[in-house]
């Protein structure tokens, strides 16, 4: 391996998440380096197309997302656990990160997409189904409204993904960012800009620890 990549081996003996390899600005040597290395499992986010097509061997490839499994990812158990909201289609590649990344770990999730509060009624006709998820990830970007009103009408876990989607103002994604933290729905956490993946293993803490007796 290169000698500026040390793989963390042992964060899922640690605390349940494996190190996934954040491949943005990783040359193709580098990557290469790290899947020979890598465990029999591994996800690889933000990978470009380019680095793709230079990386040796099979990888399942997603080129919305910009994710990568290596090896195979345990089917999911029973129904979707936990839903993925976009207020509007230009959300959408983050929202495919999120549930990557929740295929990865086994979880399925359900998406709805294009239900900003631009239009109220898209988001209404949904809320009876959205309120039987136990956890929603909810992904905006513009002035963010969507968290709060979604948070003041469903009551399980609401994590918010602002989006460096919008014009100007929107300050790529800050914008949206500063409404989730200022939200006046009790409750709402939220990540970082266009993290959906940190979002997704925030959801995956959640679902263990509802499940632990």
């Amino acid at each position: 391996m290169a000698d500026d990549v040390i793989l963390d081996l042992g964060r899922e003996r640690r605390i349940g998440l494996p190190e996934a390899i954040f491949c943005e600005r990783k040359s193709a040597a580098q990557l290469a380096a790290i899947i020979e290395a890598a465990p029999p499992r591994l996800l690889l986010t933000r990978l470009s197309p380019e680095q793709h097509a230079a990386l040796p061997g099979m990888l399942d490839y997603d080129p919305v997302s910009r994710t990568a499994f290596l090896g195979d990812c345990p089917e999911p158990a029973g129904p979707a656990k936990v839903a993925v909201v976009t207020a509007g289609s230009s959300d959408v590649a983050v929202a495919a990160e999120a549930q990557r990344t929740l295929r990865f770990h086994g979880i399925a999730s359900e998406r709805f997409d294009d239900v900003g509060v631009a239009g109220l009624w898209r988001l209404l006709e949904r809320r009876d189904r959205l309120a039987e998820f136990p956890v929603v990830i909810a992904v905006a970007g513009m002035e963010g409204a969507l968290f709060s009103v979604l948070g003041g009408l469903i009551g399980g876990v609401l994590i918010a993904v602002p989006c460096a989607t919008g014009y100007g103002m929107g300050a790529g994604g800050v914008a949206a960012l500063h409404s989730a933290l200022a939200s006046c729905a009790p409750g709402v956490v939220a990540v970082n800009i266009d993290n959906g993946y940190g979002a997704a293993c925030a959801a995956v803490r959640v679902l263990r620890a509802q499940a632990a007796p």
